[in-house]
């Protein structure tokens, strides 16, 4: 058995073995986590709880596109769906009552509390080899970090857990404030990155240094602190052999999603340990070659597509706008535009594709912004233009200098056409304020016949650039407040 199936596996395992672990509001002392007595003896210990921690992000990732993806302007949902409380994110309306967010917030943080566990327990075992323990420390404070940067960014300020406590004491604990909670992230990175192997003596899937340190990078860009950003991704790029692929396409297929541009993803197997992401996104009718039938939740946005130029190889990879029926393979294609992406062969809502959370061209793209904001203009074009390029093959397309006046809208608009359904749209235009413009309007199903969109007025609000707590996790706290406006 190869190391990615072996790790998949055991996510598998710890999945059905950690099942009975329920966390409420905050309490991070499941019994079959946490008792000490009869787990956490071994190093063996150690690392199957690791895998644990990874497993609710596995089992979170082909759903995050409802809450990162969809109140932005590159997705809406299909008239279809039932996935309860989806439109309500889809048309800014959302309530403390959303589904999806409790849903959220519940994996989030048992992913938190099994990070925790790992770390309060890390020092029983006597039989590591060497390096391992400075290895399973360095995961589970990624893990840990990701997790609160997930909440942070969805939540704002956040109850902050990192040592066992009591169910009541977790029941008055109070939201941290988002300051307290990126330190802690910046904290928790910094030492991953010390820890952490390098990429090419740890499984795929698992954490390494140069996920750190980009992942590091990326969140001092989300505090607008660009001097550390700058030096967290001038690190990355000078010392570790990370690279963009020749082939944008590549990056979205089975034989080649394992590449010099992953930094960290979430790997799948197809039918066994598969995801639902793939089916998600193909439309009702399947793709000739690769589902017969797709459960067509969501649909790309006019507002997204018109924005790919002539020639943008992107486009195809991320966006198909002709159907074929799989009945009917032999028919005209029509107009139906649908997610490619993700489309690759795969049992229904089982697909085997991975799925990044950080490749090196969002990295190349965010040092961008960062020498922008720095006030080095020409450095940021030279990165811009590397993505850029490498879209369409040559240069003929790269910005000049005379367009550097505009340089942040080029930079925010890259990375919605080559991040797109990689869920960093929302995010970027929160973290910029422009979802208050920007999300006033959207341009959704196009018609092909009349050549005109339908567009859909929204009413975006200050309060919205976080959603509201979930009820279920007020209603058990004493300590808990709601976010203003909700």
């Amino acid at each position: 058995m190869d190391i990615r199936n072996n790790l998949i596996k055991c996510f598998a395992a710890l999945a059905l073995g950690l099942a009975g672990c329920e966390d409420k509001l905050l309490n991070p002392t499941p019994e079959s986590v946490l008792t000490a007595n009869n787990f956490y003896k071994t190093a063996n210990d150690i690392n199957q709880a690791v895998l644990g921690i990874y497993n609710n992000l596995q089992n979170r990732r082909a759903s995050d596109y409802l809450l990162m993806e969809v109140p932005g302007d590159n997705l809406y949902m299909s008239t279809n769906t039932t996935i309860a409380g989806s439109n309500d994110v889809d048309f800014l309306t959302l309530n403390s009552d959303n589904a999806l967010t409790a849903a959220f917030w519940n994996t989030t943080y048992n992913g938190v509390f099994r990070a925790n566990s790992v770390l309060l327990n890390i020092d029983n075992p006597v039989n590591y080899a060497a390096g391992a323990k400075d290895q399973y420390i360095g995961e589970a404070k990624f893990m840990r970090a990701l997790y609160y940067f997930d909440l942070v960014r969805i939540f704002g300020g956040v109850p902050k857990v990192t040592e066992k406590i009591s169910i009541s004491e977790a029941a008055a604990l109070p939201k941290s404030s988002e300051e307290e909670i990126y330190a802690q992230i910046i904290a928790d990175l910094t030492d991953a990155a010390a820890k952490l192997p390098l990429r090419n003596a740890i499984a795929t899937g698992r954490a390494s240094r140069g996920a750190a340190v980009g992942l590091l990078g990326k969140v001092y860009v989300y505090r607008k602190d660009y001097a550390n950003a700058k030096t967290q991704f001038e690190r990355l790029i000078k010392d570790f052999d990370y690279a963009l692929v020749n082939d944008f396409a590549s990056l979205w297929q089975l034989g080649t999603e394992d590449n010099s541009e992953i930094l960290f993803t979430v790997k799948y197997i197809d039918g066994t340990n598969g995801h639902s992401l793939s089916t998600n996104y193909a439309p009702n009718g399947g793709i000739v070659g690769v589902t017969d039938r797709g459960a067509e939740t969501s649909l790309p946005s006019w507002s997204l597509m018109k924005k790919y130029e002539e020639g943008d190889k992107r486009k195809a990879a991320t966006i198909q706008e002709w159907w074929v029926s799989p009945a009917q393979p032999n028919a005209p294609a029509i107009w139906y535009p649908y997610v490619s992406k993700y489309a690759v062969k795969h049992s229904y809502g089982a697909s085997g594709i991975d799925i990044p959370v950080l490749r090196f061209a969002d990295v190349v793209l965010l040092y961008a912004e960062t020498l922008n904001a720095l006030g080095d203009k020409p450095g940021a074009l030279t990165q811009l233009n590397r993505v850029r390029q490498r879209a369409f093959g040559n240069a003929t397309h790269n910005y000049k200098g005379n367009e550097a006046a505009d340089l942040m809208d080029l930079i925010l608009l890259e990375r919605q056409l080559e991040l797109a359904y990689e869920n960093e749209r929302w995010f970027d235009l929160v973290r910029t304020g422009k979802f208050l413009t920007v999300m006033k309007q959207e341009e959704r199903l196009y018609n092909y016949a009349s050549k005109t969109p339908v567009v859909v007025n929204l009413s975006p609000q200050p309060f919205m650039s976080v959603y509201p707590i979930p009820q279920a996790q007020i209603d058990l706290s004493s300590g808990l407040k709601q976010n203003n406006g909700y």
